[in-house]
């Protein structure tokens, strides 16, 4: 069955709801789709805004095939099949759902295809394309910024449904979505499979039950990447592996995952088995360089091996009385004996004088003299 979303997605841009920067009248996209322009380029905005039906309606406007695809499971393979599918008439449009979720190895390969034409690129990404995207293949695309979506237009895409709802409902279900259209679409369509009539107890209800409710920028997600750092801090491998699978399987990204178990290895685990920052280094370079969803593997075995090792947050907490006295204290005079000396005038007003390269002697400035940030933790 097709699902709502997908019944009523426009056909075209005078049907097309939001982005008026991109797709007004006299604005980049309404001329090249207006006037059939190919070329290749990238959709950058958060989710449920709009970017697969413009790709669509695209596609359709300059009589292109559109193949589509994910970033998250797709590969080569699928890149090649593309490529060597004949009895296509027009342009070869691939568009590429969450390009970012792509390693540097499956861009490059795609890159060469891009450069000579054989296939238009329509890629669609959540992430900061320059971040994530190789700057070759980049620099052959134009990127442009889709917003969130207003409560107007969030209002005039709910309108579309058809479905009656009282008003609380509907200003509750916009707040909820928060810009994202495909979202409140499918909240709205799972409501009337499960409720006679809709009103504001049967959406909420709808959304308790919905399986795996992640927004990379709610509270879900925060929660989640909170208690995947909690098991581990706890030494709790089963809850860490449990929550890392949850962020996968919701659509995280894996670098987003491995950047927050590279933190992790200096803050918690530190002097107590420093190699452990060598371990999360490593794991977040697989995940660069191999992707989903072979790259779990690696985010699995980064985090047995953090959530098992000994913790010692010493050189942490050192490091933050050390900045408080830095933010209290501000500039204080650094002894003279540790200060550089590049010029005579400086050597002959004593800077340098008396250093010794191993000696007991404290280096602190004169009011911090004494002070022990670091307390090396006794095993």
């Amino acid at each position: 069955m097709e699902p709502l979303a997908s019944k009523i997605r426009p056909k075209n841009l005078a049907e097309f709801v939001g982005q008026q920067h991109l797709v007004g009248p006299g604005k980049p996209l309404n001329i090249a789709i207006r006037e059939g322009h190919i070329f290749s380029f990238l959709l950058w905005g958060p989710p449920g805004v709009g970017k697969t039906t413009l790709a669509k309606i695209y596609a359709n406007a300059v009589h292109g095939t559109i193949f589509e695809l994910s970033a998250v499971s797709a590969g080569k393979e699928d890149i090649r099949k593309i490529i060597e599918a004949g009895s296509i008439t027009g342009p070869k449009i691939l568009f590429l759902d969450e390009i970012h979720r792509f390693n540097k190895a499956q861009q490059d390969f795609l890159l060469p295809y891009v450069e000579r034409g054989t296939i238009v690129l329509i890629g669609a990404t959540t992430e900061n394309p320059s971040f994530e995207v190789i700057p070759a293949l980049l620099s052959r695309c134009r990127v442009f910024v889709l917003n969130e979506l207003n409560d107007e237009e969030m209002a005039e895409i709910i309108e579309r449904t058809k479905i009656k709802m009282p008003k609380d409902a509907k200003e509750w279900l916009i707040r909820m979505a928060n810009g994202d259209a495909r979202q409140a679409i499918t909240v709205l369509e799972n409501a009337v499979k499960l409720y006679k009539s809709i009103d504001l107890e049967a959406l909420k209800n709808t959304i308790q039950n919905t399986f795996l409710r992640y927004d990379k920028k709610g509270e879900e997600h925060y929660n989640t990447i909170s208690a995947f750092i909690k098991s581990m801090r706890a030494s709790q491998p089963d809850a860490a592996l449990y929550y890392l699978a949850r962020m996968i399987e919701a659509g995280e990204d894996p670098k987003f995952i491995a950047r927050r178990m590279v933190v992790f290895a200096s803050e918690d685990i530190g002097m107590a088995q420093p190699t452990a920052l060598v371990v999360a280094n490593e794991v977040f370079r697989a995940v660069e360089t191999i992707g989903l969803p072979e790259a779990a593997i690696n985010l699995a075995h980064g985090v047995v091996y953090l959530a098992t090792a000994a913790k010692d947050r010493s050189a942490y907490d050192a490091y933050n009385a050390a900045m408080a006295d830095a933010k209290e204290h501000g500039n204080l005079p650094i002894p003279m004996e540790v200060r550089n000396a590049p010029t005579k005038l400086m050597k002959d007003l004593g800077y340098h004088k008396g250093y010794e390269m191993y000696t007991n002697k404290d280096f602190l400035p004169d009011k911090l003299k004494g002070k022990k940030y670091f307390k090396k933790r006794n095993k």
